[in-house]
């Protein structure tokens, strides 16, 4: 049986920062369902816990499909690049056979991001979208969609079908999805949003601010960070009236996890506090970006300005 890689946490932004839905359309999401691999595919055992699977073999799925088995009521997946953490047991479809598993261990941290598996086997991704954190689901892949990567990782026949159950540990927030704040201090750059969230940033005309200076855009309803908070965001940094990013997780495709403490000085201190949810405009002034030059090789000589999007915490 192989067992699946878990997930490394990221305590520095070095490995973050350069590595790297809105609620009308997770609630217009329909809870997977497929018939045909609730009459085949049985789980048993708690959430969250190494699961009992029987497989009536032998099965071969002639397509793709999901099944939800245990339905859970948190965060709901609705993008393909939105960070979730799984426990995951694979069987060989044709025989039952147990093939691979992650940990399941009671520390998240050990959970498998969803994007690990996916870049094995990419048909599994669309298969999960509108699943919430807290379900289980068994999905089901034809040989065709495991592939050659996929079957060689599990020890697959070539062209074997996979059976996946999936517990669906941690889901995060896609975007920052508090609600917007006014902010009538002058001075300070604005934030615009394209339809998936991403921000970008209007300096003004004029010099910087001289001190650190930071605004709740949008104000989250979820759990308060604390310095020792290891805490998952998304991060937009540019150089004071610059066109062009210098950090931008966006980008790079995913977001980055890190403890608060571990982020630059003024970063850190100006999400101390701050909810799940929120996003967060913050302005370091030319002097005092040495640690942001260290971490997040930021330029030098200049104010940086960072819009960062709280989306949930581990541990």
């Amino acid at each position: 049986m192989r067992r699946l890689p878990a997930l490394v946490a990221v305590t520095a932004l070095a490995g973050f920062g350069l590595v790297g839905c809105s609620a009308t359309a997770a609630s217009s999401c329909p809870t997977p369902t497929d018939s045909s691999i609730a009459s085949v595919v049985e789980a048993t055992g708690d959430f969250g816990t190494t699961p009992t699977v029987t497989v009536r073999s032998p099965f071969i799925p002639s397509q793709a499909g999901t099944q939800t088995l245990i339905e859970g009521n948190g965060t709901r997946i609705t993008t393909d690049d939105q960070l979730s953490l799984i426990d995951v047991t694979v069987l060989d479809a044709a025989t039952g056979e147990q093939v691979g598993a992650t940990k399941y261990s009671s520390d998240l941290t050990t959970a498998t991001p969803i994007t690990r598996l996916t870049q094995a086997v990419p048909a599994v991704a669309p298969l999960l979208k509108c699943v919430t954190e807290g379900s289980r689901v068994a999905v089901a892949l034809p040989g065709d969609q495991v592939g050659a990567q996929g079957a060689q990782g599990f020890g697959l026949g070539e062209g074997d079908g996979a059976i996946f159950v999936f517990d669906v540990r941690k889901v995060f927030l896609p975007a920052a999805d508090g609600a917007d704040q006014y902010n009538a201090e002058s001075g300070m750059p604005s934030v615009v949003r394209a339809p998936d969230g991403q921000p970008g940033i209007v300096t003004p005309a004029g010099d910087a601010p001289t001190e650190v200076r930071s605004q709740t855009i949008m104000k989250g309803d979820g759990d308060a960070l604390t310095a020792d908070s290891s805490v998952v965001i998304h991060v937009q940094g540019v150089a004071w009236g610059a066109k062009t990013t210098f950090a931008s997780t966006w980008k790079n495709g995913a977001p980055g996890q890190a403890k608060v403490s571990a982020l630059p000085p003024a970063l850190a201190s100006a999400l101390e506090g701050q909810t799940v949810g929120s996003q967060v405009l913050v302005v370091v002034p030319a002097d005092q970006t040495e640690q942001d030059q260290q971490i997040l090789q930021a330029p030098a000589g200049t104010a940086l300005v960072y819009v960062v999007d709280i989306l949930g915490t581990v541990g």
